[in-house]
């Protein structure tokens, strides 16, 4: 009989590195198994059985406190194993609080808190840290072990740069039992020399230690399931059908004289009443701007999370669709893969598909928190798009226009619209592409409704007080800010309702970003110029996944040279904290669904944009092979749309551990984000997808031409129809990620800088004292 398979057992305290770990144990073991189950998950009796099947157990870190039960669950139960049930255990972080506790040993605050941070770590050379040279850890932790020397446990590690402690324990081993436990993060990416070492140390010492007590691993046979394997191969869809793609039908020239803004107005995007679409690049690092030419046949998918039921509407058509066995997530990527289309320009992002928006709470939604909001106040739905059949991208780089359709013979359309264009810019008197704004705005025309102050700032510190007590090693505050227009904004002698596209053009002029938008949507409208991609997946095969997280900002001025915001930025121990504390948290969301293949392409590289400087990662993904390859079989892009739902909420939006911090913001905010902090994007026909992070962006809620079911299932239109009756508001995000080093003066300050991009579109101005 062949030997039975190593497994091992990975504990999840609800923590947004698990995956980061598991990808370390399969390189220290590549042979073994890993079992993912969360703290709660089973009582000690149920879990009981199934140890006999595992070589080890690993207890990840977490949020929290080791004497706190709802924190670290079954945890605490492991470190106190009878003899016939014991087996080797690794704690990491939370893990080595929790051997700590049980044993005796004080776990205390530390003076000052460490999330984030490089210490050098000094070591015993025993052990774990057999063969071990320097090591600089990360580290994420306020709590640490306070031992006397009775307890039965031994110091293997320590570090000395904290105020206040000569030694601070970084490691600890058990003197009797197959025990070993380290305090900082042996997964993060910049750990250096106690990583992938320690980790193949102790799988050493597990499997010796197994060897030498005659502990036989057993085999798996009618054990049924425990947690979740990793890697875990994508699961299939619900129900897949073999549909043969539609090819794309492309035209393709050169015109340089007419950009994004003009062909926007000649497809009639000045008509509010219509819905609309653009993603517009107006810096580097992006290229490509994408317009929908929509009609009334387009279809519209809207849902709103708690129900079941999504909303799908085209043209006059209106019906509400029972999600049944499928969550929204699901029907979507069945919805795509029925719609499929190949043999368009291989270079050009997207052919044809959905674009539109996702909002915070569509995320919040997947981790599994509640919405705290009550149903009424729900006026934007959660999930907003369309599906574009014809579509105008721009190569900014070329002046090249591509038009395209996935409509079985839809020449005569490719030829009428060449027509236009080419008409357009024969006629053109100047160039479209940054047009000059026909909206004169004034102040006096916008009432501005600032968060409080006082409240916000008291709010920076009770975020603060949740660091120090490890419930979380940052944390993003936001409030919104709501601008109110009493009287429209003139743009003739006579007075006329300024149109939302309008508003857009001041504020690409004002604040062009790299990932700018016009999203018409009703009841929802969105302006944004979003400096911060969010993920990007090209087409299968072989998809990369990638995201771009943004932490950290200098404004460009007066001697703000490139070598000042390197010293700004990358030599500010917070700004490279925050921005590494979501690096990890990025790389245990892309692990989580693409398996072992995960590298950070960039750290903390500073980036010039047109008006700031930032810090900016990039963290790319591949899935295994065969993985891969299914996905371009069925509904492609599936994979990556996996992939966007595992990852939101955006870490950068969140902070981590994600879930437990989502918890404290909703106690912490008066209102939820809705559109703010989610993505907005779109998802190709070919199996490509670009979502961007919505910040540095306003939206509104105008139900004036919005389409509701009535009672007999057909649709009706709203009564308020009269645009000088009609009171704009509009709502613009912001905030900051907090950390136990942040200044609330300073963390207000930023959030009121953020602001101001924006509101300067509506002529407002943060008033004086504020």
């Amino acid at each position: 009989m062949s030997p039975a398979s190593e497994r091992i057992l990975l504990v999840d305290s609800y923590d947004s590195f698990t995956f980061n770990l598991a990808s370390l144990c399969r390189r220290a073991a590549p042979a073994c198994q890993i079992h993912i189950i969360k703290n709660d998950q089973l009582t000690l009796p149920e879990l009981l059985p199934f140890l006999r099947c595992f070589s080890a157990i690993i207890v990840g870190p977490g949020p929290g406190s080791p004497d706190v039960s709802k924190d670290i669950g079954i945890v605490k139960h492991l470190w106190k194993l009878d003899d016939c049930h014991l087996l080797p255990i690794f704690g990491v972080c939370l893990g080595l609080q929790s051997l700590a506790t049980e044993h005796g040993v004080s776990v205390s605050r530390l003076p000052v808190v460490k999330h984030g941070q490089v210490s050098i770590v000094e070591h015993t050379g025993t052990d774990i840290f057999k063969d071990v040279g320097m090591v600089e850890a990360v580290r994420y932790h306020s709590l640490h072990a306070e031992l006397k020397g009775d307890e039965g446990l031994e110091v293997l590690a320590w570090a000395s740069d904290d105020a206040g402690h000569d030694k601070t324990v970084m490691a600890l081993k058990h003197i009797n039992r197959p025990f070993w436990a380290v305090q900082y993060h042996p997964e993060s990416v910049l750990t250096q020399g106690g990583g992938i070492e320690v980790m193949l140390n102790f799988w050493r010492l597990a499997r010796l230690w197994n060897a030498t007590r005659g502990r036989r691993i057993h085999p798996w046979n009618n054990m049924g399931n425990l947690g979740t394997p990793w890697p875990n191969p994508y699961p299939p869809l619900a129900s897949i059908h073999t549909t043969f793609p539609r090819a794309v039908l492309t035209s393709a020239f050169h015109l340089p004289s007419i950009g994004a803004v003009g062909i926007c107005e000649l497809l009639g995007v000045k008509d509010e009443s219509s819905p609309f679409v653009m993603l517009e690049s107006l810096s580097q690092p992006a290229r490509y701007s994408i317009i929908g030419c929509l009609d009334s046949a387009s279809a519209r998918i809207r849902y709103s999370i708690g129900d079941t039921f999504l909303q799908f509407q085209m043209g006059d058509s209106f019906s509400q669709i029972q999600l049944g066995s499928h969550d929204i997530w699901s029907w979507t990527s069945a919805f795509m893969n029925e719609h499929k289309a190949c043999s368009g320009t291989s270079n050009i992002p997207f052919w044809g598909g959905l674009i539109g928006y996702l909002s915070y709470e569509i995320g919040v939604e997947s981790l599994g928190v509640p919405s705290t909001a009550p149903p009424a106040d729900k006026r934007h739905p959660d999930m907003n798009l369309v599906f574009v059949e014809r579509s105008i991208v721009l190569d900014n780089e070329t002046d090249t226009v591509y038009l395209q359709s996935i409509i079985d013979g839809d020449e005569e359309w490719l030829i009428e619209t060449a027509g236009r264009l080419k008409l357009t810019e024969d006629t053109s008197s100047y160039s479209y592409n940054i047009a000059p704004s026909s909206t004169k705005v004034r102040s006096t025309t916008s009432t501005v409704i600032l968060p409080d102050k006082d409240v916000y700032v008291s709010r920076i510190n009770i975020a603060k007080e949740h660091l120090y007590a490890g419930d979380s090693y940052e944390l993003c505050l936001t409030a919104n800010t709501r601008v109110v227009l009493d009287d429209p904004l003139t743009s003739k002698p006579s007075r006329t309702y300024s149109s939302s596209w309008e508003r857009y053009k001041h504020l690409r002029e004002l604040n062009p970003a790299p990932h700018s938008g016009y999203l018409r949507l009703h009841p929802t409208t969105i302006l944004a110029s979003s400096p911060e991609r969010f993920l990007s997946f090209s087409r299968p095969p072989r998809s990369t996944y990638q995201l771009r997280p943004i932490k950290g900002t200098v404004r460009k001025g007066p001697g703000i040279t490139r070598a000042v915001a390197e010293q700004v930025l990358r030599g500010s121990v917070k700004e490279v904290a925050e921005n590494l504390m979501i690096v990890d948290l990025i790389r245990h969301d892309l692990h989580n669904v693409v398996g072992e293949d995960v590298e950070v392409k960039q750290f903390c590289t500073v980036e010039e944009y047109k008006t700031v400087w930032q810090l900016v990662s990039v963290i790319e993904g591949q899935a295994a092979d065969g993985t891969d390859e299914l996905d371009s079989r069925r509904a492609n892009g599936a994979l990556g749309w996996e992939v966007l739902r595992r990852s939101l909420p955006p870490g950068s939006m969140t902070g981590a551990p994600k879930k437990r911090s989502v918890e404290i913001l909703q106690t912490l905010e008066d209102s939820e984000r809705n559109v703010y902090s989610g993505v907005f994007g779109y998802w190709c026909v070919g199996g490509g997808g670009d979502w961007s992070v919505t910040i540095r962006s306003c939206f509104k809620h105008d139900d004036r031409y919005n389409c509701q079911p009535s009672s007999k299932g057909t649709p009706s239109t709203s009564s308020s129809t009269d645009p000088d009756a009609h009171v704009e508001e509009w709502v613009v995000g912001a905030g900051g990620a907090i950390t136990a080093l942040s200044d609330p003066q300073a963390e207000w300050e930023e959030m009121t800088i953020k602001l101001q991009s924006v509101l300067r579109v509506f002529g407002a101005a943060i008033p004086r004292g504020n």
